[in-house]
């Protein structure tokens, strides 16, 4: 398989020159390769220094080890392609990847469990924080170390997937548990499995009659686009509705290889939402994240959220003020399309759930009447009615004989031309009520 330019090329020969002692049947023709790939994943300064020919002083290099200690390194060998190693140290995707002595530093406010994932567990592997769905953790494996990741407080721990027996558990729970309809699988990487074994947790999930959606959060598209394979897509074809929600930050992690990935996912019919972390030195500029949303939607991935950074411990240098976030709005609403805008959230810590946050667009209101400004500034006022009459409800659903009808409408019930048109109906022709003959021939 070829490889998509020289940089990626050299990296790959520099990882077969250093390897070749252990593994004689590594070849460059590999890169592709998710599990080539994974196997060769960078956890050691001194290989990070030989693939990107840099080097660290000896001060520098002391202070990293310091926090690889407590964070450590892992970097796939297509994710660090992309570093601009001219200037790497104000490289984005370098920042996102690679240790930080700034990690180390612990503010009073920092948490380790900031959304409180850990409490909100009535069994091992579940996260059950809002009415209608829950987290189910099926991993702890992850294509990369992220440095910002809000599970740092698990990165370093022995990286493991749960037998099938502990995610029955979280299963079992979901089925006895009837007021769920949507179910997001996340880890660590769901798409770190095996495809056997995602198949079987699928399954085992479209089994329970009340289950609408899955979901599935993974980075594997930024970091490891090779794993999105042919016979992974055509295991998630099998359970629509499914959706896939990526973590691109960052437009230049939009590449050739990740496009592929994401084309084949969308071709199978499944929905794209992405959720990006505002990064401080990363993403923080009204340009950079209008460009990442742009390229997002002509990949056919929808920007679902923009996370403000948790107070997970040693993320105090990614994280900004809330009003980097609304002028960032600020410069999207309006001045690009609705769908391209993502919903900017803080996850409340303490497990409060996400609460959004808008730019504030209602200047006044009365009894019957609101001032607004729109994205130009320009104040404009929207009269509201001057009488209201709700329709009186007790409550009671179950007896409601006004317009509750949730259920989807029957095409069998087609009236008109329509009855005629459609299969679902032996009608052959309309006939006026008054029709002289057909009363005669009905008395």
């Amino acid at each position: 398989m070829p490889i998509y330019d020289k940089s990626q090329q050299k990296i790959a020969e520099k990882i077969n020159l250093i390897t070749t002692r252990n593994d004689s049947k590594i070849h460059i023709s590999n890169w592709k390769n998710w599990r080539w790939q994974v196997k060769h994943t960078i956890r050691d300064i001194s290989i990070f220094e030989k693939l990107l020919n840099i080097k660290f002083s000896a001060l520098e290099k002391k202070g990293l080890e310091v926090t690889m200690a407590k964070f450590p390194l892992s970097i796939t060998p297509y994710y660090l392609s992309l570093i601009n190693k001219d200037n790497y140290k104000n490289d984005p995707i370098f920042k996102q990847s690679f240790p930080s002595k700034a990690e180390l530093r612990i503010t009073k406010y920092d948490m380790r469990d900031p959304l409180a994932e850990d409490k909100d567990c009535p069994v091992p592997g579940i996260t059950h924080r809002y009415p209608d769905r829950v987290l189910l953790q099926v991993s702890n494996i992850c294509a990369m170390y992220c440095r910002h990741c809000t599970r740092k407080r698990k990165v370093g721990d022995i990286d493991s997937i749960p037998d099938k027996k502990e995610i029955a558990k979280g299963i079992k729970y979901i089925k006895n548990t009837p007021v769920v309809r949507d179910v997001l699988l996340s880890g660590g990487d769901p798409f770190m499995l095996p495809d056997d074994y995602i198949d079987w947790i699928l399954f085992e999930l479209r089994k329970i009659p009340h289950i609408e959606i899955i979901r599935i959060g993974t980075r594997t598209p930024v970091v490891l686009p090779y794993r999105i394979t042919d016979d992974l897509v055509s295991i998630l074809k099998k359970y629509h509705p499914l959706w896939v929600n990526t973590h691109f930050n960052h437009p230049r992690e939009i590449t050739a290889s990740s496009k592929e990935a994401l084309a084949k996912l969308a071709d199978a019919g499944i929905p794209l939402g992405n959720q990006s972390v505002l990064l401080a030195d990363v993403n923080d500029c009204p340009r950079i994240m209008k460009s990442l949303l742009h390229k997002l939607v002509q990949n056919r991935i929808r920007p679902y959220y923009m996370y403000q950074c948790d107070l997970t411990e040693g993320l105090s240098h990614f994280r900004t003020p809330i009003g980097k976030g609304i002028e960032i709005l600020e410069s999207l609403i309006g001045h690009t399309s609705g769908f391209c805008i993502p919903t900017y959230v803080i996850d409340a810590p303490g497990g409060g759930g996400k609460i959004p946050i808008m730019p504030n667009y209602l200047i006044s209101w009365s009894t019957n009447k609101v001032v607004l400004r729109n994205y130009e500034g320009i104040i404009t006022t929207y009269k509201e009615p001057d009488s209201y009459e709700p329709i009186f409800c007790d409550r009671d659903c179950d007896e409601c004989k006004l317009h509750l009808h949730l259920d989807g409408a029957e095409e069998s019930k087609a009236i008109g031309i329509g009855k005629l048109l459609n299969d679902y109906d032996k009608t052959i022709s309309l006939i006026p009520r008054d029709n002289e003959r057909i009363n005669r021939r009905d008395s």
